[in-house]
């Protein structure tokens, strides 16, 4: 917003050196001028013979204080203003890369050196905040290009069934009517998910009692027609696991899991191992499957938007590259966290823990 123009803070601070200087001359002066009238006799014999009359002394002394209340003065502003530039000098980086960072260079740090001080903390704090914000958009710029392409793609096949259509008229309507369907509700799940996504960053829910047993037990029974076509057996087990959130993220976040497990999975004999338990502090819901050995570096990747894991086994049921994406979101904004990690056997061993909720007693 728009504001006065005002006195700069190293002027105001070389006017308060300045005028601590001035005060305290005048006291000093004042203490002076106190101990002449007060405590000095009116003649005063000194070595050699001379006489000092205390009344020459109080008129010498007016001219005196006011020479050295000019050379304070002097000396207050020009040493304050040295010193003010001084002092301020880190501030002044501050600024500059706080106006480069206005103007969209996030890659601009500081670095201010020097032992650790008020200036240099704020310094500091201030290059991790480039730091993360720099990540924050290099990774929302990666991901727009990411959904561009992928809602692109549908709508390109779309034309392209579309022009092919029109260029030979006596084509079969009903394959191409099957065609365009799939690739409308690729387009579609994948629109859904975008949503999704949004939705869990903004954290526009309200938090509600939630047991991720019960949601486990919901999710399996969902995808227990979709296990069978693939010939793979799930197994659910675990206790009580009671945290605080939205049932219908964590509803989602629990499918997206298990249908990951099943879609991830070696078909015709595979497994998936679906368990939950409850800590002191936080609640856990662990999800396994069999599956080809994953290297520690794919593991790693698999949470990042539209990776879909080219090694992993590919079915029909492979979704738009967001399932675990969804998942990591919807753990954060639960102040949760995800964990990768790759099964010596073969599979992936994927465990989302979240802040357990409060006993009632004590809710």
């Amino acid at each position: 917003m728009d504001r006065e123009p005002g006195l700069s803070v190293r002027i105001r601070l070389t006017l308060s050196y300045a005028g601590f200087l001035m005060v305290a001359g005048v006291l000093l002066l004042g203490a002076m001028y106190w101990y002449l009238v007060h405590s000095l006799p009116d003649v005063t014999s000194v070595a050699g013979g001379h006489l000092l009359v205390r009344s020459e002394l109080l008129r010498g002394f007016l001219p005196a204080a006011v020479a050295v209340m000019a050379v304070l003065l002097v000396l207050g502003l020009l040493g304050g203003w040295i010193l003010a530039g001084h002092m301020l000098a880190p501030l002044t980086r501050i600024t500059h890369a706080t106006r480069l960072a206005t103007r969209g260079s996030l890659a601009h740090r500081i670095g201010l050196p020097g032992r650790q001080d008020e200036f240099r903390e704020l310094a500091d704090a201030f290059d991790g905040m480039l730091a993360r914000l720099e990540a924050h958009v290099t990774e929302q710029r990666r991901f727009a290009a990411n959904a561009s392409h992928e809602l692109r793609t549908p709508l390109a096949i779309s034309k392209s069934l579309l022009d092919v259509a029109h260029a030979t008229p006596d084509q079969d309507t009903g394959r191409l009517l099957d065609r365009l369907r799939v690739v409308n509700t690729r387009a579609i799940d994948l629109t859904e998910a975008l949503l999704l996504l949004s939705r869990a960053e903004q954290r526009s829910f309200t938090p509600e009692p939630v047991d991720l047993s019960l949601l486990a037990e919901e999710a399996t029974e969902t995808l227990l027609p979709l296990a069978e076509e693939q010939g793979v057996t799930i197994e659910t087990r675990g206790e009580i696991a009671r945290t605080n959130g939205s049932q219908a993220l964590l509803l989602q976040l629990t499918t997206n899991l298990v249908h990951n497990a099943i879609v991830h999975n070696l078909p015709g004999r595979g497994a998936v191992w679906v368990d939950t338990t409850a800590g002191s502090g936080s609640v856990t819901l662990t999800v396994e499957n069999t599956g080809e050995k994953l290297g520690p570096e794919l593991v790693s990747t698999l949470a990042e938007p539209f990776r879909r894991g080219t090694e992993r086994v590919r079915t029909d049921h492979a979704g738009v590259g967001l399932g675990l994406a969804i998942v990591q979101t919807i753990a954060q904004a639960h102040h949760g966290t995800l964990t990768l990690a790759p099964r010596p056997a073969g599979g992936l061993r994927v465990t989302v823990e979240l802040p357990a909720a409060a006993p009632a007693g004590l809710a």
